[in-house]
């Protein structure tokens, strides 16, 4: 029984095929270009394989609701070209098998809390620094839904006291997307973030920044672990940051070891490394095709 996967980004697809979430899956790498040529490559790469289900985590925002005119749509989002996307319907359309279908960050924190850092808990947040930032919450073993889906990239940070860049989110300008997530960092400083010495002001930045929007997630989801991944993050130097400010940030008012005594493994990497999209994809295959089977 083969499952596929799709890790939908806004720079790539990661599409994966395995027998279970945690086995090595033969994949391929597609780049995000126009949804007829992107998903043209996606079918014929799982064309090749008989597949009992199919898992997409997408970036967003998409449509989550069942029996929504445009469920399983990219919607509002700023990505060129992309927005109001057909995705999961016609996937369903073509394949005829059981599709799960939730954001790229919800099936990553999924991912993450049964296979990778949040392993044994219940309450944990997955957020994704990259092309853009999005955040995923698992709450009682189950992936947030709600009136949407989270978007916890587009929460409001206070400005840093020498920061005068305006901002890069079309909606927003300076959300938390709009201030730390790549192209914010190469449109302020006028590099990518993977050129910028370790001791660039760029990063005491990025860590003010994140540092904010962790501490409303603490506040409001009081997640058990926060994850935080992509490609920015692969800057060694912004976890101690992020956690050093999370700390004064709190100023104490948290009262949990976790936190106080544990913040080293408190504000961690993805266990999965940059595996955790495609594997949570994988893992909302298997969980549709038990649902189909049940």
């Amino acid at each position: 029984m083969l499952y596929g996967g799709i890790e939908a980004g806004g720079t790539k697809f990661i599409c994966a095929v395995a027998d279970s979430p945690t086995s090595t899956p033969i994949t391929a790498k597609i780049d995000t270009t126009t949804p007829e040529a992107t998903l043209a490559q996606v079918i014929a790469f799982f064309e090749r394989f008989d597949l009992a289900a199919l898992g997409v985590g997408s970036f967003g925002p998409i449509d989550l609701q069942p029996g929504s005119p445009t469920y399983g749509y990219i919607t509002a989002t700023p990505k060129a070209g992309w927005r109001n996307t057909d995705l999961i319907q016609r996937l369903q359309a073509i394949f005829r098998v059981p599709v799960g279908f939730d954001t790229d960050v919800n099936a990553a924190a999924l991912a993450e809390i049964r296979y990778g850092a949040a392993q044994g808990l219940t309450h944990a947040v997955y957020i994704t620094v990259g092309t853009g930032i999005g955040g995923g919450a698992v709450v009682n073993g189950a992936m947030l839904h709600g009136l949407v889906h989270p978007e916890m990239g587009h929460l409001p940070v206070a400005r840093h006291p020498r920061d005068t860049f305006a901002g890069h989110c079309p909606y927003h300008a300076d959300c938390l997307e709009g201030m730390a997530s790549g192209p914010a960092i190469a449109a302020r400083w006028g590099m990518p973030a993977s050129e910028l010495p370790a001791d660039h002001d760029a990063w005491t930045f990025e860590a003010y920044y994140l540092a904010q929007a962790i501490c409303s997630m603490i506040y409001t989801l009081s997640p058990q672990r926060v994850i935080i991944g992509g490609g920015v993050m692969h800057q060694p130097q912004l976890f101690p940051q992020i956690r050093a400010m999370v700390l004064e940030r709190l100023n104490g008012y948290i009262q949990s070891a976790a936190i106080t005594e544990q913040i080293d493994s408190y504000i961690v990497p993805p266990g999965l490394g940059d595996r955790s999209g495609a594997v949570g994809a994988l893992t909302l295959a298997m969980l549709a095709g038990q649902q189909h089977n049940a």
